[in-house]
């Protein structure tokens, strides 16, 4: 999937529901009124998907007391969530999406290159969404994990005023 599909600032954010860790639905609707952030991550416990999910968790203070909640998606199990969630003691709701329905309709399943072979696969992605239900920020490509929960929340915290 291309880069230039990806929802960009100003586009409604598409709509979803999936099912957490613990087997809840848990809707983008139910978020109305508040700052969404909509993370997309490869694979539970994994070095880099560890790091983020920990910062994104480190943060969450921060992230609430700007009125903002904060969602990672993957396409592993509800299981495996709530497995990675109890063993990091993570803070953060992930939400598991099987047929990357989500992480299609916001471009994060890609093609990737690695070691120069070619495979679909999940991108780090983020969505910093509006209480409106707009893109404000998209991040298609986030380069390291490490660091940018903090890059989300300053521009958050800027956005927020």
């Amino acid at each position: 999937m291309a880069d230039d599909i990806i929802p960009q600032a100003g586009d409604k954010a598409p709509d979803f529901c999936l099912k957490d860790g613990n087997e809840n639905e848990v809707c983008l609707k139910d978020f109305a009124g508040k700052w969404t952030v909509l993370y997309f991550y490869p694979r539970d416990n994994t070095s880099g998907c560890t790091t983020e999910a920990l910062e994104f968790t480190a943060l969450l203070p921060e992230f609430e007391k700007n009125n903002a909640a904060v969602i990672g998606v993957s396409k592993d199990s509800t299981a495996s969530h709530k497995k990675f969630t109890d063993k990091h003691s993570l803070g953060v709701t992930l939400l598991s999406d099987p047929d990357k329905e989500v992480l299609e309709k916001y471009g994060a399943w890609r093609l990737k290159k690695m070691y120069g072979k070619e495979s679909m696969g999940v991108v780090r992605s983020t969505f910093l969404i509006d209480p409106k239900g707009k893109i404000h920020t998209a991040w298609g490509r986030v380069g390291k994990a490490a660091g940018h929960a903090q890059k989300v929340l300053d521009v958050l915290v800027k956005a927020v005023g």
